[in-house]
């Protein structure tokens, strides 16, 4: 499904959910609205679904003007946070209800889809159970599966993953990256996560506070975001952002530090004007290179979060948060220096917009 929306927006009485927007998803790809709780996303997904009509603007579906047709009367499928089964059905039964109302398929055919589906979900050995027997993560997972096999060309998916423990999450990423590859539905997958965001891959929509600020290939926005506001929103631990401004040598930072690199020519910010830069966490590390800037400093934080450690590190520039790969052990109030190679920053001017961005080739990580 070719799914464009143009100009909508949604208000309910003085409160702005979503500001005006465009939007013309990809088809036949995952496009992945990525943003913090009350982002807007649910409320764009409802839109997208006829769920709900929208204040201004239209939404278009292969061309054809859907605004406020019901979703009974459209071919979506719509996956929420809070999963919805049909309590007297089997997992079985539910996973296979919208196969037998489609009539496309003889009973071998349907039953070999839900085989498929459940294999794929971890949940074969719960088809004979019904939902109230289920844990909260296996529900979820039932209302998955009968999703994905209604095969509709509209797929929404509204954090699927939230109610599962961290390692069927990862496992079901995988799984759900390789059904998407099918090509079979336009699908749109709301998170908080970036990580989320970059496994799926595909494309992004990153979005805060009810308002689009950016769509495109998922690589290219979490590279080149084009606004500090997007950089924090594709950034987990949030980016370290460090004041400074240009200057002859390079871009200035405090305690007399300097990136040698240059502003744009013809930019308003050559002269003296404000700049941030930003740093993420994973081009921070503990072992220098050459070329790298050096960034003596004292530890105040250290934690392991999965197979990497975050160590927040006071600097001559401010608090730095460093992610590095595999588990370490610091010592709170030890001396600790930080080595960061000057391409690997993002610049932005004084209006918060990309101003430099790090080279593609510099982008591979820290380890």
């Amino acid at each position: 499904m070719e799914l464009r929306l143009e100009g909508i927006a949604q208000r309910w009485g003085a409160a702005h959910h979503l500001y005006a927007m465009d939007l013309a998803l990809v088809p036949r790809a995952v496009t992945v609205l990525l943003g913090a709780t009350q982002a807007g996303k649910t409320t764009l997904m409802r839109v997208m679904a006829g769920l709900d009509k929208p204040s201004a603007g239209r939404v278009l579906a292969d061309g054809q003007d859907v605004t406020g047709v019901p979703v009974r009367e459209r071919n979506v499928a719509m996956v929420y946070q809070q999963f919805i089964n049909y309590p007297s059905m089997t997992v079985a039964d539910n996973i296979a209800s919208p196969l037998k109302l489609q009539g496309a398929l003889d009973r071998a055919a349907i039953a070999a889809r839900v085989d498929e589906l459940a294999r794929r979900l971890h949940i074969e050995p719960f088809l004979k159970r019904l939902p109230a027997e289920l844990s909260g993560g296996q529900q979820q997972r039932v209302a998955l599966a009968r999703a994905l096999a209604k095969k509709a060309p509209l797929m929404l998916l509204d954090e699927p993953l939230v109610n599962l423990d961290y390692k069927l999450r990862e496992e079901l990423r995988d799984e759900l990256s390789a059904l998407f590859a099918s090509g079979e539905s336009t699908v749109v997958y709301a998170t908080t996560e970036p990580t989320e965001a970059l496994l799926l891959g595909g494309y992004t929509a990153v979005m805060d506070a009810g308002e689009l600020l950016q769509y495109g290939p998922t690589a290219e926005v979490f590279h080149r975001p084009r606004s500090i506001r997007v950089a924090r929103a594709f950034s987990d631990p949030p980016m370290n952002l460090v004041e400074a401004h240009a200057a002859a040598a390079g871009i200035a930072l405090p305690a007399g530090l300097t990136l040698p690199l240059s502003v744009p020519p013809g930019h308003p910010s050559t002269g003296f004007q404000a700049l941030t830069v930003g740093i993420r966490a994973s081009a921070l590390r503990v072992h220098g290179r050459p070329g790298d800037l050096s960034l003596p400093g004292q530890v105040e934080l250290a934690e392991i979060s999965g197979s990497d450690s975050f160590v927040h590190v006071a600097t001559p520039i401010g608090e730095l948060v460093a992610q590095l790969p595999g588990v370490h052990a610091f010592t709170l109030g030890s001396a600790l220096t930080l080595y960061l190679n000057p391409a690997q920053v993002h610049v932005f001017d004084a209006r918060g917009d990309l101003l430099i961005a790090p080279a593609a080739s510099t982008t591979a990580g820290n380890n």
